[in-house]
């Protein structure tokens, strides 16, 4: 199997939809259609099965998934590792994103690079669906996102920033006539949901019930930020968000609204516990070393 090739079959294996994997990969969905069928004749069975609705993997798809994801892993990192030596750099530390207040965390990322001049540094965003999977597949070495974080074979290191919370209405929503929004006001309103996310967020992010027992509604299943507020500017959804949203999500049809009774969210440094090694390590410090950032 080309290399190419390989990297489709794991991409859909990931995605499993022809649209969204053509797009990630920047190709037309018949070709993603092509490589499909040439590798179901190349091994002489079905990988996926297809309906016009759902794409699933086969078990013999699930076999071959999980025993080429090391070795493609393995080739990415060695055609890298050898771009990296050309340029003179030694190593290079791949840091994920959830938040996108980039700015308020610059003292982290030039505290490292003026520590470690030999590294490079690398900060990319990363979806908050099926958020932890860049560093499962070894795209990250370490990722910045939301508390709590219980996942069995990650490493959650020092807390690096916390914020307040907003919640995020259509600019003539009903909502936007107050000055702030109570926890128990929410429950009165629908809210977005999104698919692979940890179960343990639903109400660490948005809590499942107010104080006085009453339930917070979650709606539509919703895949990114833009989704979100789309949703939210037409008036089907309310929203909480962490109050960077304020900053670098500011638009004329939505509103943001402070709400005071409700806990602020911390973000801290994760990263896979078996591929723990020196670049981690000094980040982690530098995190230990500078603190807690507040917004």
């Amino acid at each position: 199997m080309e290399l190419r090739d390989m990297e489709i079959f794991l991409t859909l294996a990931e995605e499993l939809h022809f649209g969204r994997t053509a797009e990630r990969l920047r190709v037309t969905p018949a070709r993603i259609t092509q490589a499909v069928k040439k590798q179901e004749r190349l091994v002489g069975a079905l990988l996926f099965e297809r309906t016009s609705r759902t794409v699933r993997l086969t078990p013999l798809g699930r076999q071959l998934r999980d025993d080429l994801r090391p070795v493609y892993t393995g080739l990415q990192e060695g055609v890298r590792r050898a771009k990296l030596a050309a340029q003179g750099v030694t190593a290079v530390l791949r840091v994920g994103m959830l938040p996108i207040n980039v700015q308020e965390l610059r003292p982290y990322w030039d505290t490292f690079r003026a520590r470690h001049p030999q590294w490079r540094l690398q900060v990319r965003q990363v979806s908050f669906v099926d958020p932890f999977a860049g560093l499962r597949r070894g795209d990250l070495d370490i990722l910045v996102c939301w508390l709590p974080v219980e996942e069995p074979d990650l490493t959650v290191g020092p807390v690096l920033l916390t914020e307040p919370r907003v919640l995020a209405a259509a600019a003539e929503h009903e909502l936007t006539r107050r000055t702030s929004v109570s926890l128990e006001t929410l429950a009165d309103f629908q809210h977005a949901d999104s698919p692979s996310r940890p179960d343990y967020w639903a109400d660490g992010f948005i809590p499942s019930r107010t104080r006085s027992g009453r339930r917070i509604e979650r709606g539509r299943l919703v895949h990114d930020t833009e989704e979100i507020l789309t949703l939210t500017s037409v008036g089907e959804l309310v929203n909480l968000f962490p109050a960077h949203m304020r900053r670098y999500w500011s638009r004329p049809d939505i509103a943001y609204l402070p709400v005071p009774g409700i806990a602020p969210l911390s973000y801290a440094v994760v990263w896979r516990t078996e591929t723990e090694n020196d670049l981690i390590r000094a980040f982690a410090r530098v995190a230990a070393d500078i603190g807690t950032l507040a917004v």
